[in-house]
């Protein structure tokens, strides 16, 4: 049995319920973002399992539209930490990731998250440039080159569209607002 979670969106997450889950009993068989698998035959208890996934700001998902809008998130989060930026058009690395037909992604999602998955994905490439930044391992060629933008200025014009502010003002900031994974929309 698979269940959905929301709001799981990094490795840490993944641990963290992994060791909560395993320290209350709670068998598990696999664990990804975004989803949790229980051996077959599992009589899951899911207020108690609500209650671990809420404890940590995580939420179980039971609607089809909530359980695609999640898997979309997940499926972008992963391609953006493992720089598995999608090549060509992202409803063709999207349709092609879920097996599900992207018009239809592109409505479910737009509905219920008030943004298209394309605005979604441009603010999760610039919160991973405010990361990179940060970091101050690489210059904003290499950001931009890391990220398959096709030039440094198309993501200095991103980066001030979204956030208000150019790359450079931003790195100067001795405290850099960043957003949570989970929280972007």
């Amino acid at each position: 049995m698979k269940i959905r979670v929301k709001n799981m969106v990094c490795d840490r997450c993944k641990s963290v319920l992994a060791d909560t889950l395993e320290k209350a009993g709670i068998p598990l068989i696999s664990i990804r973002l975004g989803e949790l698998e229980f051996p077959p035959g599992y009589e899951a208890d899911f207020d108690r399992i609500d209650r671990i996934l809420e404890t940590h700001g995580f939420q179980r998902i039971g609607e089809a539209g909530a359980a695609l809008v999640e898997e979309v998130k997940a499926l972008l989060v992963t391609a953006l930490h493992e720089t598995l930026v999608p090549l060509g058009s992202l409803s063709s690395f999207i349709a092609s990731r879920t097996g599900r037909d992207y018009s239809m992604i592109s409505k479910v999602f737009s509905r219920r998250e008030g943004i298209t998955v394309e605005k979604y994905w441009i603010r999760l490439r610039i919160e991973k440039v405010k990361e990179l930044i940060q970091m101050g391992q690489m210059d904003f060629t290499q950001i931009a080159y890391t990220l398959d933008y096709s030039s440094s200025s198309h993501l200095a014009r991103q980066f001030k569209s979204v956030t208000g502010m150019s790359m450079g003002s931003y790195r100067k900031l001795l405290d850099p607002p960043r957003s949570e994974w989970d929280k972007i929309v």
